[in-house]
């Protein structure tokens, strides 16, 4: 049966961000993931997933100036110091909550200059390496340009050469079925093929981005399909909820943790 982690940038916003992992516990998640904890105190946060019983199943390394406009650093060149010191401040969020998986924002720019695919390419192996002295996979996401216009990383296919070009182990995609449809479609084939690399998967309906079940696709096949294809992680609810967050988790009754 897959497993669920509720997303806290998107999900609960009913609630202040610390008290979010509160409300996704008294849900049924039994792990929550989120854009960025920066703001919060890791001891906070790490003392919220204690208390409430939660695995941590993701976040993203820090993204440059997210309010102005950026969207990551690691493709950008002249940024490379900076990229360095964010994994390190990662990293002390990382060993606060346990996570086994970063997911590293390339930015926004031309995939195709030559500048950039080098300076991504040299963020990528460095981060990797300082994640795998501490147990961690580094996620590489691609992104649609409808959501993320200019995104750096914007190709699945092109993903998935860098991961099979660079070989490290902890180096993975991580796979968001509402991306891998707007750019791409054929989601059941695709998830065959990169289940090997695949390391985390995310969901929402199509086109909306709401929840599972409301759009186009077929999510309760796409769960069948992922564990027919062996996927144990967690499937992480990126999506905006409709009309309230619990309002909207009928779609999730039947995974949802028993009450305590």
């Amino acid at each position: 049966m897959p497993r669920f982690a509720a997303n806290l940038s998107m999900m609960f916003t009913e609630w202040a961000f610390l008290d979010r992992f509160d409300a996704a516990a008294e849900a049924g998640f039994t792990a929550v993931e989120y854009l960025f904890p920066y703001e919060h105190a890791p001891e906070a946060i790490a003392e919220r997933l204690a208390r409430n019983g939660l695995t941590q199943a993701l976040f993203n390394l820090p993204p440059g100036d997210w309010a102005a406009g950026e969207r990551g650093i690691a493709a950008l060149p002249e940024r490379f110091a900076e990229l360095e010191a964010s994994v390190e401040t990662a990293l002390v969020y990382a060993q606060a909550t346990q996570v086994k998986r970063l997911h590293l924002m390339a930015g926004l720019a031309d995939r195709q200059a030559p500048e950039a695919r080098a300076a991504y390419r040299r963020a990528v192996v460095h981060a990797a390496g300082r994640l795998a002295e501490h147990g961690i996979d580094l996620l590489l996401e691609p992104i649609n340009g409808r959501n993320m216009p200019g995104y750096f990383l914007n190709d699945f296919n092109a993903a998935a050469e860098l991961i099979a070009e660079l070989a490290l182990p902890n180096l993975k995609l991580q796979f968001d079925l509402y991306h891998r449809q707007i750019m791409h479609g054929d989601v059941t084939v695709a998830l065959e093929r990169l289940m090997p690399i695949t390391g985390h998967v995310q969901i929402a309906s199509v086109p909306q981005r709401h929840e599972p079940g409301s759009g186009e696709m077929n999510d309760a096949f796409l769960f069948e399909q992922l564990d027919r294809l062996g996927y144990e992680g967690f499937i992480g609810c990126e999506y905006n909820p409709r009309a309230g967050t619990v309002a909207g988790l009928g779609w999730f009754a039947p995974y949802a943790r028993s009450s305590k």
